[in-house]
């Protein structure tokens, strides 16, 4: 049996449709021929892949869907009760570790609230868990960046 290694179908669909978890922060694109993003968001600074082209972000005030492919060994749904805190810590250049709560979830998607929303996703089928789950996660790099322009809202 295959596994299906797609999670997005194009860079403009996910973006339009993971939007209204876009983090709000401060954007630094890096100098040309970079393909990497500088994000300032939730207290943290974050190298994210520029998923949108070049040369498309601009520098300033900006709202990106941080999106990131979980490693399944670091990865453990805690449930509704845990006494947790959000929290994230950069790894590397462009991988996280962190806990947070979930605010939506299908079978290999998890929109999770640690400092700022993350997208976070499996290429299998993540735990079950369920909006209000707290969970701890673990990302392998590089985290992808995908800039809301104003018609994606």
């Amino acid at each position: 049996m295959t596994q299906d290694r797609t999670l997005e179908t194009s860079e403009t669909e996910f973006a339009k449709r993971y939007a209204p978890h876009a983090a709000q922060g401060t954007l630094y694109p890096q100098h040309e021929g970079s393909p990497l993003l500088e994000f300032l968001a939730g207290g943290r600074v974050l190298y994210l892949f520029d998923r949108c082209g070049p040369y498309a972000a601009r520098p300033g005030p900006a709202r990106v869907v941080v999106h990131g492919l979980l490693d399944p060994d670091g990865t453990e749904v805690l449930g509704p009760h845990a006494a947790a805190e959000e929290r994230l810590t950069v790894q590397g250049v462009s991988a996280v570790t962190g806990c947070g709560q979930v605010v939506e979830a299908s079978r290999r998607v998890w929109v999770v609230q640690a400092r700022l929303p993350l997208v976070l996703a499996a290429f299998g089928a993540l735990p079950p868990a369920q909006p209000g789950d707290w969970v701890t996660f673990r990302t392998l790099p590089p985290l992808h960046g995908f800039v809301v322009r104003e018609g994606d809202r």
